[in-house]
Parts: C-alpha cells; sequence; structure tokens
C-alpha cells in the first residue's frame, strides 16, 4: 500500500475525545505522538481527563474518562526523560480513521496542542516539510464530517 504524503502541520479530528479540526504537529524527531492535556488524575482505576485550553479555542472542555490506559517513559528534545499517561484513542486523517496512542503532557506553552510521532506516521505517511494542511483541505473539498469518514481502522 503506498504511503500518503503528509505536511509539516495539519488538523485532525479525535471523534472518542469529542474534538475536531485540532492543529497538529508533524515530529519525525518525536517518537510518540502526544496530546496536551490540561489536567488528568488517577481516581477509582479510571484516567480522567480534562481537554481544555483557552489557546487553542477547538478545545472543549469536557472531562473524558479512559478505563484503559498505562505509563511509559519519554525522553524528551530537551534529553529528559518523564513518567506519562498513555492512552489508545482514534484520529481521523485524511478522511480516514487510524487507531492512535498518545501520551499526556503539558504542553501549554507550545503552539500546537498536538504532535504526531514517527511510531504513528511509520509505513501509512511520507512526511514534506514544505507542505501543509493537506488532510484539512481535502476535509473541506469532501464536506466530510466525524460521522461520515471511512471508519476502518489500520
Amino acid at each position: 500500500m503506498p504511503k500518503k504524503v503528509i505536511g509539516r502541520i495539519d488538523k485532525a479530528d479525535f471523534p472518542t475525545l469529542d474534538l475536531s479540526d485540532i492543529d497538529i504537529k508533524i515530529d519525525t524527531g518525536a517518537y510518540t505522538s502526544s496530546i496536551h492535556c490540561h489536567k488528568f488524575y488517577e481516581e477509582d482505576g479510571m484516567l480522567k481527563c480534562l481537554f481544555y485550553d483557552k489557546e487553542h479555542p477547538n478545545y472543549n472542555g469536557k472531562k473524558i474518562v479512559f478505563k484503559n490506559f498505562s505509563t511509559t517513559r519519554v525522553k524528551s528534545s530537551n534529553g529528559i526523560v518523564q513518567q506519562r499517561y498513555k492512552v489508545k484513542t482514534s484520529i481521523i486523517i485524511f478522511n480516514k480513521k487510524y487507531s492512535i496512542h498518545l501520551t499526556l503532557s503539558d504542553r501549554d506553552d507550545m503552539k500546537f496542542p498536538i504532535l504526531i510521532g514517527r511510531k504513528f506516521l511509520l509505513k501509512k505517511f511520507v512526511v514534506d516539510v514544505s507542505l501543509k494542511n493537506l488532510s484539512h483541505q481535502k476535509k473541506i473539498k469532501s464536506g466530510t464530517t466525524p460521522d461520515t469518514v471511512n471508519t476502518k481502522k489500520s
């Protein structure tokens, strides 16, 4: 199956998180993908997350509860290793739904609330850093909503 070309930035939908048209940055220097989470904590064996950020108006402030989650060690670009929560969710990009693992991180000071790393990109996408918003442009042209997308998971 040929790889799809993706640009350095785009917008994606995360239907299980009730987030649409969220800015994403493609980061080939990062192994894992990461999402900005305003607040998260464990309670009664579940991970409770609040996705809210005044700088990113599409973050809606809803609380999402994950029954299945894990922790992982992530080494940041500055060399610091952090223990982070990791959740499995779905992403809609190029009008196709994919499974994706995201680590939860405080990205409050960052321009992009979501980084997409190599683990997700592998065998699916090739990055052309001179391009941007290819998936979002396709979504606008097709008039696709998260409810009408190809739900085949890859």
